[in-house]
């Protein structure tokens, strides 16, 4: 088998690369491989700004791709070998496909705290949350590690299970949100508020067409628990410990605690000398970059173990690319963006590597995508709509900055990050409807000195003068 694009992953970046080459170049043959059975069609992109997108999602077969895009052709096989010099790729089932360009988005996997323990759950695809949701019927009580946006998640959508949530930081979703934001969460998070009926959903979906995986699934998008319900059996309502500046040393058996009164299947020693018993672990810790791929054991890494890519999203070896979770930006970063190993990234990630592959086949030159210019994350976190725009936690200021609030209790929170009166980040909780505004700001870096507070106003409908 041979083809000018060949794709390995079938996750948010390699379907969003494989769609882009499909519409850019359609005369061109396209071979996406993946190894799981996991597919999602993205429709209807709604600019709600210059770079900030909402998406209509719909679940679809496989064939509905490939219906849509007749110049791709999905290979359900899982890569075992890259060969840069002959530019082919061997599968497990005894296949080799040739390549002009070739990318890889083989995205990451959990970091685990303890591998080989069916106790303890990494959250990565959609076939580990099925599997949390089945482990969750029988537990009386979970651990949750982690304090980033999977970890939140899971503490917030569990019930009737007790949730003990051991983080690092002095406070919750410390990965994303500052201490104030994370009060605002908190009263929804220890009260366990009833949210509000759910409106339709307009993100990332994923089905299963057939059979099961075990090579591991495509990353979970947003809006991932939505159609699994992370309950136990118990109907008594669920209640949330946090434990503050903890980290797990070691992970006990019930033959190891001392003057032990309760009996769980495992413990927990945590750094601050407590131990904790659970039915089940789920470690949300962070990924480590599926980089590890025979043939391409030259090519340059960065420290998080991501393929080094510059600009083009090209790899050090010639026409190989990498997008999404496994690759590492290696280029002069824009002032108002930086990369984390988000699904909006990889999607980004993804369409720019397609547009990168395709002008370089026909040697045309091309300027980076402008989405590069400015970080920008949509999400929901216990409820509320959450919007991340720029330096929203001061990245890269070495503290020297201004924060305007304001904040609704129960409504929203908006934090504006302002240095030399210009703006440089903003974190939106609730329904501000003032993202297009911020993005604008951040961009056109105006003076807002005159304006002062009264920028966050609420009297004054300041979106106005700036959208």
């Amino acid at each position: 088998m041979d083809a000018t694009f060949v794709i390995v992953g079938g996750g948010i970046a390699g379907i969003s690369c494989a769609e882009s080459i499909a519409f850019l170049e359609p005369s061109e043959t396209i071979i996406l491989i993946t190894a799981s059975p996991l597919i999602k069609a993205v429709t209807n992109i709604v600019p709600l700004g210059k770079l900030i997108t909402q998406f209509d999602v719909e679940e679809h077969s496989m064939k509905s791709l490939i219906d849509m895009y007749p110049s791709i052709k999905v290979v359900h096989d899982t890569v075992t070998q890259v060969n840069k010099d002959s530019k082919s790729i061997s599968t497990e089932s005894g296949k080799t496909i040739t390549y002009k360009k070739l990318c890889i988005c083989t995205g990451a996997r959990s970091k685990l705290i303890c591998e080989n323990n069916s106790r303890v759950m990494g959250i990565r695809d959609t076939e580990s949350a099925e599997a949390l949701v089945n482990k969750l019927k029988d537990a009386k009580r979970v651990a949750v590690i982690g304090n980033g946006g999977i970890a939140t998640e899971v503490v917030h959508e569990i019930r009737g299970v007790e949730v003990m949530w051991i983080i690092k930081d002095k406070h919750i979703s410390a990965t994303f949100v500052d201490p104030g934001a994370a009060e605002f969460f908190q009263d929804r998070l220890l009260k366990k508020e009833p949210l509000e009926k759910k409106e339709p959903m307009k993100r990332m979906k994923y089905t299963i067409t057939s059979g099961r995986s075990d090579k591991g699934g495509p990353a979970l998008g947003p809006d991932w628990h939505d159609q699994l319900k992370l309950a136990g059996s118990n109907v008594l309502p669920t209640s949330v410990k946090i434990e503050y500046e903890s980290e797990v040393i070691k992970i006990l058996n019930a033959s190891e605690v001392p003057n032990n009164n309760e009996e769980w299947p495992m413990y927990l020693e945590l750094n601050n000398g407590k131990i904790i018993g659970c039915d089940i672990i789920v470690s949300a810790t962070g990924v480590i970059p599926n980089s590890n791929i025979v043939g391409l054991e030259t090519l340059n890494k960065g420290n998080d173990d991501g393929f080094t890519v510059d600009w083009k999203l090209e790899t050090s070896e010639k026409d190989i690319y990498a997008a999404g979770d496994v690759c590492s930006a290696n280029w002069e970063i824009a002032q108002h963006w930086f990369q984390m190993r988000l699904w909006t990234q990889a999607h980004q990630m993804g369409r720019y590597a397609a547009k990168s592959m395709v002008h370089s086949f026909k040697n045309e030159e091309f300027m980076q995508d402008f989405c590069f210019e400015l970080f920008t994350h949509v999400t929901k976190f216990f409820g509320y709509k959450v919007v991340l725009l720029g330096l929203y936690n001061g990245q890269k200021l070495n503290n020297d900055y201004e924060i305007l609030l304001r904040v609704t209790k129960g409504h929203e929170y908006v934090k504006i990050i302002l240095q030399n009166g210009k703006m440089q980040g903003a974190v939106l909780i609730g329904e501000t409807d003032l993202e297009e505004m911020c993005e604008n700001l951040i961009l056109d870096q105006l003076d807002l000195s005159s304006y002062g507070e009264d920028l966050l106003n609420p009297e004054i409908d300041i979106e106005d003068y700036f959208d």
